[in-house]
């Protein structure tokens, strides 16, 4: 049996931030929630997909809405509780363990609490392997399962339960919701049984972001180079060296939506980057021409240190790295890509993986 303690919720936090490119919420709240709660309620199973019973039922725990609002507006620690017996409640069943929605640094992280307080095991797997900014953009949507019933919750005790016709309905009135709920909320989400869930889940997201953290955080221990490790455990690639000379985002929509401006230094000296971002990174683009494309992670990481900077943290002046990294190979298929792909964010490319990308430039 495998248990989480607090030395792996270091690791996750830092390795699903790098997975959810720029969005999935700042880890640092959501892993100091998880370490008081395991140190409250004792340590974590973490269990496979094939572990779970077909007949059994598991339910994503996540925040929804606009990850920089985390940065002011604390949780008080019960609305992932709610939320999730909430739904409990509602379905007349307990579930038989938790499951993150997506990988992201507070999205990875709340579930990992969510499992500690209610005493159930975390399951390794996702909906997304990653992070993207609407709730129909999960395998588990593409597969068929419905996003509701599904909780809404706040800070003050608000709780709305949602039925809806199709999941992109359920997008628009839990994304209503939470903004009158001050731009981010707490859910509780896309219950299905273990059969669906060893169809549709991305398998191993938890196990990949330890090994990322814990990879860059032994890097920076024993003085090598941060960057080279991370390209080595993801089979990432290196898209840009820059300085960050211009920054613009919007909250009204309830998401973070918005553009970063980088002037390149050293190798990249002379040239320049734009990363576009709904919450996640979806597109960059080096003078003009694309190099990373949606569904594929963009990550951008501390110069020196190579530790992710989500987009709500992204600041003038910052020197940083800019990280390519395959999606997992669910979003390369025409169902992923008509969800995910940079069409359907209004961009006029065609999809273009991010290895004949990176090989067209050599």
């Amino acid at each position: 049996m495998i248990y989480l303690t607090e030395e792996d919720l270091d690791y996750i936090a830092v390795g699903a931030a790098i997975l959810g490119a720029g969005g999935g919420g700042d880890p640092y709240v959501g892993k100091l929630m998880a370490k008081q709660a395991i140190k409250k309620h004792g340590k974590v199973r973490l269990i496979t997909a094939d572990e779970v019973p077909d007949d059994e039922i598991v339910i994503p725990s996540a925040m929804m809405g606009a990850p920089s609002v985390m940065l002011e507006k604390l949780p008080n620690g019960n609305e992932p509780e709610n939320a999730f017996r909430s739904l409990e409640k509602y379905l007349g069943k307990k579930a038989y363990a938790v499951i993150p929605i997506e990988a992201g640094g507070l999205n990875s992280t709340i579930p990992i609490y969510t499992a500690a307080c209610l005493g159930l095991p975390l399951v390794d797997a996702d909906g997304m392997g990653r992070a993207f900014p609407e709730l129909p953009m999960t395998t588990f949507s593409v597969g068929g399962i419905s996003a509701t019933p599904m909780v809404v919750c706040d800070e003050k005790g608000n709780k709305m339960v949602i039925e809806t016709v199709t999941n992109a309905w359920a997008e628009t009135l839990a994304r209503t919701a939470t903004i009158a709920m001050g731009l981010s909320s707490m859910i509780a989400i896309y219950c299905m049984n273990g059969s669906q869930l060893k169809k549709f889940s991305v398998k191993g997201t938890i196990s990949f972001a330890k090994a990322i953290g814990k990879r860059l955080i032994e890097a920076n221990k024993e003085k090598t180079d941060p960057i080279e490790g991370l390209l080595e455990v993801t089979k990432g690639f290196n898209l840009f060296e820059g300085k960050i000379t211009d920054v613009q985002r919007d909250l009204t929509t309830g998401f973070v939506r918005g553009k970063v401006l980088m002037e390149g230094i050293e190798s990249c000296k002379g040239s320049n980057f734009q990363l576009d971002f709904q919450n996640e990174n979806l597109a960059g683009t080096i003078d003009g021409i694309p190099v990373a494309l949606t569904p594929d992670l963009i990550t951008v990481l501390d110069k020196e240190k190579g530790f992710p900077i989500t987009t709500e943290n992204l600041k003038y002046g910052q020197r940083v790295v800019v990280l390519g990294i395959p999606c997992d190979s669910f979003w390369r298929t025409e169902a992923g890509l008509a969800q995910v792909g940079p069409r359907y964010f209004k961009y006029d490319y065609d999809y273009t993986p991010i290895e004949k990308l990176a090989a067209g430039r050599k």
